[in-house]
């Protein structure tokens, strides 16, 4: 009986060790494919979520995902209802945060946010657009000043969908988004390739994903060595789900076989002209 005792009581002592090693991870509740979404019954799907189980297998911890509308995801890292909250960013909500000492991991991933306009208006410049399609809650980084002036007006979308549909309908002049997640959604939701392609001329945003936490610094580090140490997993996970596809090419947001397409088609019309 004694030992049978003891044998309930180490597994009782393993149980509750395996409980601490479970953490929760605050996500954003939104299609942002190929980054992340959560389907209809409330499982976390895609890049995101298959780097941070990689990370969770790879350090013998559990992570639970816990999908929250967009601003209610600082909120609950802040209260201490979420172990941490991804993706994040130092430069996110400043003023929120100033009063919190929360730790960021190094960069996941990289992102560019910018417009995405009709083919025959790239290059057109910044004062070609008079109306610009904008999801709510998000902020057109570089375009502020003409937007409180009234040189730009704001054609408001309730999502990602909404958006698109404003713009190609030429409700709208433009449409600032995420590059990768708007062409992502052109390409394979909506099933319009080069319906819309993102404009480089005109200001835009290069910026990194990042982990973050109030209470975990240690884990944080220890996330930072596996970023590290499985770097090559890494790139095959961002290559399988193309979220830096092209991100420092002239075909930013263009997924890769077409890019290869595009670059062979350049050096036969260069091969063509050489002497």
């Amino acid at each position: 009986m004694k030992l049978k005792a003891f044998c309930w009581a180490l597994a009782s002592i393993f149980s509750t060790g395996a409980m601490a090693q479970t953490y929760v991870v605050g996500v954003e509740n939104l299609p942002f494919a190929p980054h992340y979404v959560t389907d209809d019954q409330g499982h976390y799907q895609g890049f995101a979520r298959d780097l941070l189980d990689l990370f969770a297998s790879s350090s013998g911890i559990t992570l639970e995902y816990r999908p929250l509308p967009v601003d209610a995801l600082l909120p609950a890292l802040l209260s201490g209802d979420v172990d941490f909250k991804y993706p994040d960013n130092r430069d996110w909500a400043p003023e929120q945060k100033a009063a919190s000492s929360l730790r960021y991991s190094q960069p996941v991933t990289q992102y560019v946010d910018g417009v995405l306009v009709a083919p025959d208006r790239v290059g057109q410049g910044v004062g070609a657009l008079k109306r610009l399609a904008l999801v709510e809650g998000w902020t057109p980084r570089g375009y502020e000043a003409p937007v409180q002036s009234g040189q730009i007006g704001i054609a408001p979308s309730a999502d990602l969908r909404q958006m698109i549909h404003t713009a190609l309908k030429k409700q709208a002049d433009g449409a600032y988004f995420n590059v990768v997640v708007a062409t992502y959604y052109l390409d394979n939701i909506r099933a319009r390739p080069g319906a819309l392609v993102f404009d480089p001329s005109l200001p835009h945003t290069r910026s990194t994903f990042q982990l973050s936490t109030v209470k975990h610094g240690e884990l944080i580090e220890r996330f930072d060595r596996f970023l590290v140490e499985h770097a090559k997993e890494v790139a095959l996970l961002k290559a399988k789900y193309g979220v830096e596809a092209s991100l420092d090419s002239e075909h930013l947001g263009v997924e890769q076989w077409k890019v290869d397409f595009l670059e062979r088609q350049k050096a036969r019309q260069k091969a063509a002209v050489s002497p």
